[in-house]
């Protein structure tokens, strides 16, 4: 498995991106690279429409061979205390990450 990530996927070679079985694409603001992520993908209008769609942060869309149908995931909040005790143990769950408190894992 490999993951290619590039900020202008229109400067992906086309037989690189012709590889590539399941894509990872956030907001893009340029018609090449929209075209580029979506070259031989069935229901190419209505996933431009989805990906237009896209909120600038935290919204991704994934699509292709590893999914049965294209999906929008909002990607996980970082860095914050909040954000690192969403990751921890339900209430009365167990981790398996041991008993230390989220300030001693993080600092």
């Amino acid at each position: 498995t490999i993951l290619v990530i590039d900020q202008r996927p229109s400067g992906i070679d086309d037989e690189v991106m012709s590889q590539l079985g399941t894509k990872i694409t956030c907001l893009l603001d340029n018609e090449k690279d929209v075209d580029a992520v979506l070259t031989g993908v069935a229901g190419k209008g209505e996933l431009k429409s989805v990906l237009s769609k896209l909120e600038s942060k935290q919204q991704a869309l994934i699509f292709g061979h590893a999914l049965p149908m294209p999906v929008v995931v909002r990607i996980r909040e970082y860095g914050s205390a909040e954000s690192y005790k969403e990751l921890g143990p339900l209430s009365g769950g167990s981790s398996g990450m041991g008993s230390g408190s989220l300030d001693d894992l993080w600092g």
